[in-house]
């Protein structure tokens, strides 16, 4: 199953990998590899993630305080957030895979 972003999800891995990389050098390239790792693992077991309200999975990175919020849909999983664990529980909400 091939990813897709959320515009405003696709905003939020941007501005945390910049983030990192301000942090220290290399960090923000570590933050989209781990990133890219959950992707892989999450298309080929779309039902990995923990289930959420509004027929959402959560599956959280390893190494760095976020979690993907995403919908399995027939196709494609939709990414609707890059949610990190301290900030505005569920922010992300009020976003739909039907965008």
């Amino acid at each position: 199953m091939k990813p897709e972003f959320h515009p405003l999800a696709d905003q939020e891995l941007t501005d945390a990998a910049t983030f990192y990389e301000h942090a220290e050098p290399g960090l923000g390239a570590e933050f989209l590899d781990e990133i890219e790792r959950l992707l892989t693992i999450l298309e080929i077991h779309p039902n990995v993630g923990r289930p959420t309200p509004h027929n959402l999975r959560m599956a959280p990175t390893r190494r760095f305080p976020y979690s993907l919020v995403y919908q399995v849909l027939p196709d494609h999983l939709h990414i609707l957030a890059v949610a990190h664990h301290r900030r505005r529980p569920q922010y992300w909400a009020g976003r739909t895979g039907l965008e």
